[in-house]
């Protein structure tokens, strides 16, 4: 009997992929709620009209993880 189609290394669980993946979203969810909320408190701090900080920091921190999960998506 040959062997050489059969998969060699540990197989991933449907389970741990959505684990996974929901691990993604609320780090996405949770960095940029950090971020939106210490931008506005920049805002309101220098009495800005428009919220600057609030949307470079969120801005910023949604293509930093961004980058973060399609590096961590093309490692495997």
């Amino acid at each position: 009997m040959e062997q050489d189609n059969m998969p060699t290394g540990p197989k991933e669980r449907p389970s741990n992929a959505y684990l996974r993946y929901s691990s993604f979203a609320f780090q996405l969810l949770g960095g940029i709620g950090l971020a939106a909320w210490g931008g506005h408190a920049l805002d309101v701090y220098w009495s800005l009209s428009f919220p600057a900080f609030m949307l470079s920091f969120a801005l910023l921190i949604f293509g930093g993880m961004m980058y973060k999960i399609s590096k961590e998506l093309n490692r495997d």
